[in-house]
């Protein structure tokens, strides 16, 4: 669907400022492939951690080149890897609180956060809504839809752990990017791609990303096949 689609029903995707900007691309890639519509929320500080991340400068006014170019890479960092189309992508800047998904009258899926920052996570949780990230993962809550929320972080103190909790209780799911290495994974990009894909598995969006575990030891060595 086209972004002025009135039926059009889209997955809010909020990129927070943590380290690991490659899940929120890989994430992105498959809804799209999915043929989910997205809206997008890149918060300030996440701005940085892409530019440190990719090199990719991250600007309002050229949103849709820079997030071609930013999906095109790969979890190395080069450049190609991919080939997306981000027709369906509709972008909100994080300091827009007049924005669509700032009402919970707009009508979403639901809002996965990836990566998502422990300051991100407190300000969800205590329902600060300082910029648009944030009021929108409030209005998802508020809304009853599905809030997933994939937490980059290492270690956890006692009170981002309140807060995840907290999140818990009003309803949200609370996802750690842990990259798992049954699946066989091989590249840097398996291990991207299995977080992107638990994130999906959370959201109820069917994916190829990783190799399922069907109960056979041994099966993560195997050729993949796909």
């Amino acid at each position: 669907m086209k972004p002025g689609d009135t039926q059009r029903k889209p997955w809010i995707v909020g990129v927070s400022g943590a380290s690991g900007t490659p899940y929120a691309a890989a994430v992105l890639r498959a809804l799209l492939a999915a043929g989910e519509s997205v809206d997008l929320v890149v918060s300030r500080a996440s701005r940085l951690t892409i530019l440190d991340e990719t090199g990719i400068a991250f600007r309002d006014a050229h949103w849709q080149e820079d997030l071609r170019e930013w999906l095109g890479r790969g979890a190395d960092g080069k450049p190609g890897t991919f080939e997306v189309p981000v027709d369906d992508v509709r972008y909100w800047a994080a300091g827009d609180l007049a924005a669509g998904p700032s009402s919970g009258s707009y009508a979403s899926k639901g809002m996965l956060i990836v990566p998502a920052s422990t300051a991100c996570v407190a300000g969800v949780a205590l329902g600060l809504s300082k910029d648009l990230l944030q009021r929108s993962a409030s209005v998802t809550l508020k809304e009853g839809r599905r809030l997933v929320v994939c937490v980059r972080e290492t270690p956890l103190n006692g009170q981002t752990l309140k807060h995840m909790v907290a999140l818990d209780e009003a309803g949200a799911i609370v996802l750690p990017a842990s990259p798992a290495f049954y699946a066989g994974a091989t590249h840097i990009q398996d291990l991207v791609d299995f977080v992107a894909g638990r994130t999906l598995d959370a959201a109820g969006v069917p994916h190829r990303l990783y190799r399922r575990w069907e109960g056979e030891l041994g099966s993560g060595s195997a050729p993949r096949g796909d």
